[in-house]
């Protein structure tokens, strides 16, 4: 019986397109040996199946148990075509798997000399030892070796050897969350074991907790009058949010089903939300660079959450919803999508949404374009590292925006680009702002 991996391995597209377009599967995860469908692909030259996967969101940078990333695999196996794209999707060329060797040992040991070139042209170091104390050019053919030497060279690189050093941890997780996807039938409230209360929110608690050894966010929801037709809604709809299929969405991974206590459980996010990071002093380091990153994320997540049909409704984007990896990937929460025997009339941080969401009744606003407005808000927060409106209170931040087209501030040294971006998706016009999938280039090229 063929599966995601055979398929990505003999390049199946059909197997491969009907796998991605099942919400529930998880194109990152891997197989007993920790390969991804991405890495099979770039093993086995499948460029297209490879293209398909980048496109859907496959992680570069996920690594086998070997420690090896999808460019080791192509670099090993003499794909350059393969090897070109990674690199163009920023895959880094330094990392080292088990044995300590870079994508570069591979390339040289092969004599693949279009692969090495490309390599060094792109920063990879001719002088990394692996374990064994052997750099790229000890790997190399004499002509190779004085190549890849000269370019380095010329390219500023320290020629020097570079002493092996072990990694702290070749995985991206020290957990193995695919234990806890099987199915969604829901689990019994005595399975986890809660621990401190994170926050609470106008429609929930949220606690940290431990399912099946595995550390998890549990969410308790507040609801008021609680009875079988209630119950029956929310087993409908948290099923919808087992969204395992895009790296930059934050699955619900199960629930906690029977009265009076209704959870949704996900993974735990070490650094919590963009807006702890942003504002509460978390230690991460945001410059201009990781602020695009983190844009670009959110911009992808987003637009494959628009691309579901039906739109699954009542989502507020803000940056109190989108949560922050242990690899500093963004992720959109479905956590934070409220029920529909919630109450979604009311709220409560205006901050981030727009003028319509503001002023009109919920079911007459295209989410689409009031998420891209709410999205201009978080770039903004990137950008200048603030809260928008900090200065208002709730009332006057919502009046100010509905009644009066009020906007945060642009402020002097925001890069041009990213100012001219932020006017287009906040634009007071609903029908005139872009698309997520039309901005994930323009914030590609940044």
């Amino acid at each position: 019986m063929e599966d995601i991996f055979s398929a990505s391995r003999e390049g199946n597209v059909k197997f491969v397109r009907q796998f991605l377009d099942n919400i529930e599967n998880d194109l990152n995860e891997g197989d007993d040996h920790g390969f991804t469908p991405l890495h099979w692909a770039c093993r086995e030259g499948q460029l297209v199946v490879f293209e398909m996967l980048m496109a859907r969101g496959g992680r570069a940078s996920a690594r086998n148990d070997g420690g090896d990333t999808a460019l080791h695999l192509a670099c090993a196996h003499g794909n350059k075509d393969i090897v070109h794209k990674l690199i163009q999707h920023k895959a880094n060329v330094n990392l080292m798997n088990e044995h300590g060797n870079t994508p570069l040992h591979y390339a040289c040991f092969w004599n693949l000399e279009t692969i090495a070139v490309e390599l060094v042209n792109k920063g990879a170091l001719v002088s990394q030892c692996n374990r064994y104390d052997e750099t790229p050019l000890d790997k190399a053919t004499p002509f190779l070796k004085n190549l890849l030497k000269e370019k380095a060279k010329n390219l500023g690189q320290d020629l020097n050897r570079v002493e092996f050093q072990e990694p702290k941890n070749l995985n991206n997780s020290s957990y193995d969350y695919s234990t806890l996807k099987g199915g969604s039938v829901g689990i019994d409230i005595g399975d986890i074991h809660l621990m401190e209360r994170i926050s609470e929110s106008s429609n929930g608690e949220l606690f940290k907790g431990v399912w099946n050894n595995v550390p998890v966010v549990a969410k308790k929801l507040k609801v008021h009058g609680f009875h079988k037709r209630l119950q029956l809604h929310f087993n409908e709809e948290y099923p919808r949010l087992r969204i395992f299929s895009h790296p930059n969405i934050l699955p619900v991974i199960n629930a906690v089903t029977k009265q009076p206590n209704l959870m949704v459980i996900s993974q735990f996010m070490p650094y919590g939300s963009l807006y702890n990071i942003l504002h509460e002093g978390t230690g991460i380091v945001v410059d201009q660079v990781q602020a695009i990153k983190f844009a670009l994320d959110i911009a992808k997540g987003m637009a494959y959450f628009h691309s579901l049909e039906p739109l699954i409704q009542r989502f507020n984007l803000t940056s109190f919803h989108v949560v922050i990896d242990e690899d500093l990937t963004a992720r959109i929460s479905m956590q934070d999508v409220r029920y529909s025997f919630q109450d979604h009339t009311k709220i409560f941080r205006p901050n981030w949404m727009s003028p319509e969401v503001l002023r009109s009744n919920p079911a007459s606003v295209d989410q689409r374009s009031a998420d891209m407005w709410s999205f201009a808000i978080i770039m903004w927060e990137l950008a200048t590292r603030e809260v928008p409106y900090i200065s208002l209170s709730a009332m006057e931040c919502g009046m100010k925006i509905a009644t009066e087209g009020c906007r945060p501030p642009m402020q002097p040294g925001m890069p041009q680009q990213l100012n001219k971006l932020i006017t287009l998706c906040w634009n007071a016009d609903p029908t005139k702002r872009p698309r997520f999938d039309q901005i994930v280039p323009i914030l590609q090229k940044m």
